[in-house]
């Protein structure tokens, strides 16, 4: 098919990735750029109608126009032959359904599927695109653990086109719900539905309609008979009540859009308070709580303080006694006080005179001084 040239002159096809009721999905090379690409052909069968063409083209472009990380891109579209063809991006690793079949997965990873599957679900859905074959084999995985993209965006099937293998019927029919098996056109809450079957495989290592008979299935779909995910032990309640809320029977009881289911995963959200005064130190019990002082009553205690010493220092001021009112306290003489008149004769009273102090000087006193003994010459007579 593809010549000396490749695919569209551009891409080399090698081994089958998968096959799919509409295409095949091939790896491919695109000799241009120098990159691993995958690529969808529509079938042989179904390329011949006129309608399958359109229907394959018109859903092509619309998954085109979608960009977001959980979704797998489109490059390229084309015919080689007669033949249709996607290009897409080619992704290392497998996909959901090899991650179940390793055994049980936490739920906090699947919840982190679930998540990313809704993410691109919701700008899908507000581009006007609709999945409509949502299931473990169109979701790819980087490993285990790591981020999942979801393929096959807006690839709708034709009104038979599931027919043409029994097989492919059964494991499509597995994630449709019961308005779509019952003939209802499709809509936004089938791929919804089909994000609930997911994640209840998940959880539980098998869908809720494991049933292999096609009449058998379809019967337990329209009637909603499935075992309850909360008999699964170990699952955790808030998830399982999310799944089965997804998978309801009544369509009234389901989400509503991609982003209302995103918010039940997540769960409520903590309250959160805005505190606009600082807290407390928190302090033993068994010592007295400290009182907070507020900035404002630091500033007025210290005006009160240089207020008060202030008045101290002007009165200290005021009462220091001056030279004026000071008393003497030297004198060259001392003179008795006057003595009171009394009957009684005063006893006589020896006048006693202070004699000033002589300064010393270095080389003796000089001549004609004395201290009461003549030591200087004597006349000579």
């Amino acid at each position: 098919m593809t010549g000396s040239d490749g695919l569209g002159g551009r891409y080399e096809l090698r081994g089958v990735l998968g096959v799919g009721g509409m295409a095949e999905v091939r790896d491919g090379w695109d000799t241009r750029l120098g990159r691993a690409v995958a690529v969808k052909l529509l079938h042989p069968a179904l390329g011949a109608r006129p309608d399958a063409r359109a229907r394959f083209e018109e859903e092509a472009r619309a998954a085109a126009r979608l960009s977001h990380p959980n979704i797998v891109a489109v490059h390229d579209y084309g015919h080689h032959g007669g033949t249709p063809y996607i290009v897409m991006e080619r992704l290392p690793g497998s996909t959901l359904l090899d991650e179940i079949g390793r055994g049980p997965i936490p739920p906090m990873r699947v919840r982190t599927i679930l998540d990313e599957v809704l993410a691109a679900l919701s700008v899908a859905h507000s581009a006007g695109v609709v999945h409509r074959d949502i299931k473990p084999a169109n979701i790819l995985t980087s490993g285990p653990g790591g981020g999942v993209k979801v393929a096959d965006f807006g690839i709708a099937k034709t009104g038979d086109a599931g027919h043409t293998a029994t097989g492919q019927l059964v494991g499509t029919m597995a994630y449709t719900s019961p308005e779509r098996l019952a003939g209802a056109p499709s809509s936004v809450a089938d791929d919804l539905y089909a994000v609930g079957v997911v994640g209840y495989e998940l959880v539980a290592g098998r869908p809720p309609f494991p049933q292999n008979d096609v009449q058998a299935l379809a019967f337990a779909i329209l009637n909603g008979q499935h075992v309850p995910l909360t008999s699964v032990v170990g699952v955790d309640p808030a998830l399982a009540a999310v799944i089965e809320r997804a998978i309801a029977h009544d369509p009234r009881a389901r989400f509503t859009s991609a982003d209302q289911m995103r918010a039940a995963l997540a769960g409520p959200r903590p309250i959160t308070r805005v505190f606009t005064a600082p807290f407390a130190p928190v302090v033993s019990s068994g010592y007295p709580r400290p009182v907070a002082r507020s900035p404002r009553r630091g500033i007025v205690l210290t005006t009160i303080g240089v207020l008060v010493a202030l008045v101290i220092a002007v009165l200290a001021l005021a009462l220091r006694p001056t030279s004026q009112n000071a008393p003497a306290t030297t004198s060259t003489s001392t003179t008795p006080p006057p003595q009171p008149s009394s009957s009684v004769a005063p006893q006589p009273v020896p006048a006693t005179t202070i004699q000033p102090v002589q300064p010393v000087e270095p080389n003796g006193p000089p001549p004609g001084r004395g201290n009461g003994k003549d030591k200087g010459p004597k006349n000579r007579g």
